[in-house]
């Protein structure tokens, strides 16, 4: 396992990659925190809201945090939606699975599902794209800022901000030679007869 020396010493690499994730753990557990939200104001009992807040934001958190790690090992790209819905096509059905299961057991029923499970894994995964844009929104606005600040004590860190900066640098540039050819055209456009 690669190391980076620190000023508190070598920085395991496994570590590296679990302070990278955190921007993805928050956004899973801010979903959890909004479904028990959601919860709250149905007027379902306390011990089902807070069956839900966990049933559903610690498995997404965990795929957060796994969102992360791929982005950070390249199979990502930076904002990149397709194939981040394509991996909350599979997660986000498991998760709402996970938090029925939970609570069906905590609540102490027989029945997990009132439908059938085909039916109901179709169902979120429709509603996976849904979160997948709402995740890769949010997850965007809160991951730079983070990775600029552990930067230099976190290589993976570091590494991310540069396909960060690479990205933004290439999307500037598209910008301006689009600007450029419209003016071109408007141009061309008026010496017209």
């Amino acid at each position: 396992m690669s190391t980076r020396t620190t000023a508190a010493g070598p920085m395991p690499a496994a570590l590296q990659y679990a302070e990278v994730s955190v921007p993805g753990v928050g956004v899973g557990l801010v979903a959890g925190v909004f479904a028990a939200g959601v919860a709250a104001m149905a007027g379902l009992p306390a011990v089902q809201i807070a069956t839900i807040a966990a049933g559903l934001g610690l498995p997404l958190a965990l795929l957060g945090a796994g969102y992360c790690i791929l982005l950070a090992l390249g199979t990502f790209g930076v904002g990149a939606l397709g194939p981040v819905a394509f991996y909350w096509l599979a997660g986000f059905p498991l998760a709402r699975l996970t938090d029925q299961y939970l609570v069906a057991a905590v609540l102490g029923r027989d029945e997990v599902l009132r439908e059938p499970l085909l039916s109901f894994l179709a169902f979120q995964a429709m509603l996976s794209m849904g979160f997948a844009i709402g995740f890769l929104w949010l997850h965007e606005r809160i991951a730079p800022h983070m990775l600029i600040r552990i930067k230099d004590h976190n290589p993976v860190a570091a590494g991310l901000v540069g396909r960060y900066v690479s990205q933004a640098t290439a999307l500037e540039e598209r910008r301006a030679t689009a600007t450029r050819e419209r003016a071109a055209k408007r141009g061309r456009g008026r010496g017209s007869p």
